[in-house]
């Protein structure tokens, strides 16, 4: 299906409450949910939250456990996927963010812990190609994206769709890792366009 499992940046920005919960689940269209272990699309995700949102998330119910400056939800996304919501010190400023990490590794809090602060530490702000990939998914709306299906041909299926706007005034739907860098420009916030573009390590 699609991405598989490295520590990844989901979104650029700090995520409202609304943004927030969309991204819980921004998968919720992928063919056959539930009926597979889906754990590979989540884990390692992470996003950067507010700490209104934060505090409200440690507030819903007890959690699992607290450990210094994070701590898991009780409720599991799969059987082995969970929330970590994370306060952590980065240059000097408190910040919040939300990971979804893989339990039975039990290092994996602590491997997104130190993800998320060598990745918000870069001197420079930029963008991977891969974050880019990954924001747009993030941002668009459910109506607006999915999962190539049976009109695609079988290497395809599953794989994430978008839909892109042509220069004639038409949309087709078109594949996530296909789009082009002046297709991934149309589809950022201004903002993030001119970002430059950083190698993943």
């Amino acid at each position: 299906m699609t991405p598989a499992s490295p520590i990844r940046k989901i979104y650029q920005g700090v995520a409202d409450r609304r943004q927030m919960f969309r991204m819980f689940d921004r998968h919720a269209q992928r063919p056959d949910r539930w009926e597979s272990d889906d754990s590979a699309l989540f884990r390692g995700e992470w996003f950067e939250i507010g700490k209104a949102e934060h505090d409200y998330m440690l507030d819903i119910l007890p959690p699992l456990w607290m450990r210094g400056e994070m701590f898991a939800m009780r409720e599991f996304l799969t059987e082995t996927i969970t929330s970590i919501f994370y306060t952590l010190r980065i240059d000097g400023k408190v910040r919040y963010f939300h990971g979804y990490c893989d339990l039975t590794d039990l290092r994996s809090p602590v491997a997104m812990r130190d993800a998320i602060v060598e990745r918000e530490s870069w001197p420079v702000k930029a963008m991977t190609h891969e974050e880019r990939l990954e924001h747009i998914w993030s941002a668009t709306y459910d109506e607006y994206r999915g999962f190539a299906g049976d009109s695609y041909l079988p290497q395809f299926r599953g794989k994430r769709t978008v839909l892109v706007y042509g220069r004639r005034g038409g949309s087709v739907l078109k594949l996530l890792e296909e789009l082009t860098e002046d297709e991934i420009q149309a589809k950022l916030p201004v903002h993030l366009r001119h970002l430059p573009e950083r190698r993943a390590a």
